[in-house]
């Protein structure tokens, strides 16, 4: 069985030794399980069906809402439509599996420190601690899909195309990537609260 009837899932191979159990490769035709994973986990759910979850609700970016996400929601046949011809662009474009692109773009986004702020009397102190690998996974689908959402918005390129180039340099740890900078900005202030 393929994913989309097109791409086999069995040979993408996880880089990353602590994202590997939270990354489900298992074979689906259709990544659309309309909610039948409600009550189990969300690893149990394919990682390319979680991208796509994702990229209906991409999350308010800043503090005071500058962008809100709720323009995409209930749309989700458009948003299957633009992630399948996104992977055939990346197949075009880099003449690789798609679904090992998208595997390694989000291993490259996942930080592997943050910073926390604990009170400390009447101050707030803040201090560099190590994420999870279910927390780095789920920051790295976060920030791939606000860099898509902020590309799109406003803007007449296709869903697609900016999902695509977004992947690609994800993959290529290019820093114009909104996914790889956020990353860079995040362990950048980790290191300064050691």
């Amino acid at each position: 069985m393929l994913l989309f009837n097109r791409w086999d899932v069995k040979d993408v191979k996880t880089g990353d030794p602590g994202l590997e159990k939270y990354i489900n490769l298992d074979v689906v035709l259709v990544p659309l399980s309309s909610g039948k994973h409600g009550n189990l986990h969300k690893t149990k759910v394919s990682i390319v069906e979680r991208f796509m979850n994702r990229l209906m609700v991409p999350g308010h970016r800043g503090k005071r809402h500058k962008i809100t996400s709720g323009r995409n929601t209930g749309k989700k046949h458009i948003i299957y439509a633009s992630t399948k011809e996104a992977l055939e662009i990346i197949e075009r474009k880099i003449k690789k599996n798609p679904v090992q692109v998208m595997v390694t773009a989000i291993e490259n986004c996942a930080l592997l420190e943050e910073v926390a702020g604990y009170r400390l009397g009447s101050i707030i102190a803040r201090k560099s601690v190590t994420v999870s690998p279910k927390r780095r996974l789920d920051l790295a689908l976060r920030y791939l899909t606000q860099g898509i959402y902020k590309k799109t918005f406003k803007n007449k390129r296709s869903l697609a195309n900016t999902i695509a180039d977004e992947l690609i340099a994800a993959y290529n740890s290019d820093p114009k990537c909104f996914g790889i900078s956020e990353r860079n900005r995040m362990e950048r202030e980790a290191e300064g609260a050691r």
